[in-house]
């Protein structure tokens, strides 16, 4: 036996004092080395785990490794989100068409949650139970919303009575300048559409019975709205926590931080909505005020009010005002309204809208003009009232979930055993793991 081989035997075969417990053994040049213990069985099933194998490639990263452009992945990544909008806006729609009560009564108890939440939240914050917050917050905007429904029927019905001749002497002045001024209509003309006109609104007045039916129907709804309001400000936390316990743990992070953007986006809406709406009120109120249009207060209501409908709500109750403004003072003084519906709507539209609801509304006034549309067309003005905020969570969930993917899954790959003596060589160098056996201190590698 050379003196390699019985070097090489030492390193297979250590002493009986090394296996047991330690000890020391001797090297190939006559000396002795302590040789630590043996590693516990519980300290090798605590040690940490071998490295993970290659990160698993994105949805991206796998349609490019099939050799599918990039143009392609984004294009069909954007239709993918627009298909899912518009998914989400149809199915809002159809139920506000087949369930008009229930969905518009939840819909706006929602909205007026996210208006009212902050006024619960600040009294929880001072030590007022849950149930009394939401109580007081509920009493303040009953309190708001009578203040206004009085200021706009009541006010404006007595103040209609005492505008019946002075309307009528401006409805008989437009006719003469329809029919005397630059246009030169036909007198039998003007007629018609005066007919018309009153025709159609004859119509839409309803009888007194159906005046009740519709009444206790919106006696019903309005009940509803509050009730609902009250349980999502006390127990709304609770339930969207139980809701989120029946989410599988892998993605429950995921879809409750979808849910805090798409309610973050709500409450900046409606905020914002308000903010604006007084604004706009405001100036041209001011306007109505200091020409002394006699239903001034009603007018600049009415404005308030429109403004939760984009484009076109500011444009309806403008042009309201203008009419108002024609028949009661006369021409210049309608003018000068026009004038200052048309500067304080574009400074609604080109500063207010964009520095106060940015944040909350990332769409393009064009996709807002659409949806209103739509959601006139499909379900009325409860449509063209709830189009926007549809589309605005829609679009901030789908955002959320966009830049926040899903955790990729474990993936267990599975490799063919590879004939005896044989060692895979296609295999990615990532992939291969090579056992080395650890040389004894001091020497070199066999």
């Amino acid at each position: 036996m050379t003196r390699r081989t019985r070097i090489v035997a030492r390193r297979a075969q250590p002493p009986a004092g090394a296996r047991a417990g330690g000890g020391a053994t001797v090297d190939e040049d006559g000396g002795s080395r302590p040789v630590p213990p043996p590693v516990p069985a519980a300290a090798a099933e605590s040690a940490p785990p071998a490295p993970a194998g290659p990160a698993p490639l994105s949805v991206p990263d796998r349609a490019r490794a099939y050799g599918v452009p990039t143009w392609a992945v984004r294009a069909m990544a954007v239709g993918g989100a627009v298909l899912a909008v518009a998914a989400v806006v149809w199915l809002g729609f159809w139920l506000l068409f087949r369930l008009p009560m229930l969905t518009f009564a939840v819909a706006v108890a929602v909205l007026l949650t996210a208006l009212i939440a902050p006024v619960a939240g600040r009294l929880r914050r001072a030590g007022v139970p849950g149930s009394l917050s939401a109580l007081a917050a509920v009493l303040v905007l009953l309190g708001v919303l009578a203040g206004i429904g009085f200021l706009i029927g009541f006010r404006a019905a007595a103040t209609l009575q005492d505008l019946t001749r002075p309307l009528a002497a401006g409805i008989d002045r437009i006719r003469v300048w329809l029919i005397e001024g630059p246009l030169q209509l036909d007198p039998q003309q003007v007629a018609d559409v005066r007919n018309d006109i009153v025709t159609r609104l004859y119509e839409a007045t309803p009888s007194p019975g159906a005046g009740a039916q519709l009444g206790l129907y919106a006696l019903g709804g309005l009940v509803l709205i509050v009730f609902l309001v009250f349980f999502l400000l006390k127990d709304g936390a609770a339930m969207w926590a139980w809701l989120l316990t029946r989410v599988p743990d892998r993605t429950r992070a995921r879809v409750d931080g979808a849910g805090l953007a798409a309610w973050d986006t709500l409450a900046g809406y409606v905020h914002g909505v308000i903010i604006v709406a007084l604004i706009d009120a405001v100036g041209i109120g001011i306007a109505l005020v200091v020409l002394g249009v006699p239903l001034w207060l009603s007018l600049t209501l009415l404005t308030f009010i429109g403004a939760f409908v984009p484009i076109v709500g500011a444009t309806v109750s403008g042009a309201v005002a203008v009419l108002v403004t024609l028949v009661t003072n006369g021409v210049t003084d309608a003018v000068i309204v026009l004038v200052v519906v048309l500067v304080v709507q574009q400074v609604e539209g080109n500063v207010l809208q964009p520095l106060i609801m940015g944040r909350a509304v990332r769409l393009h006034p064009i996709v807002i003009l659409l949806g209103v549309t739509a959601g006139g067309l499909i379900a009325g003005i409860p449509g063209a009232l709830l189009a926007v905020p549809m589309l605005a969570v829609a679009y901030r969930v789908l955002e959320h979930l966009r830049t926040h993917p899903a955790p990729a899954a474990e993936r267990e790959e599975t490799v063919p055993p590879s004939p005896a003596g044989v060692t895979p060589s296609r295999a990615p160098a990532a992939e291969r793991e090579e056992t080395v056996t650890p040389s004894p201190a001091g020497a070199p590698p066999g």
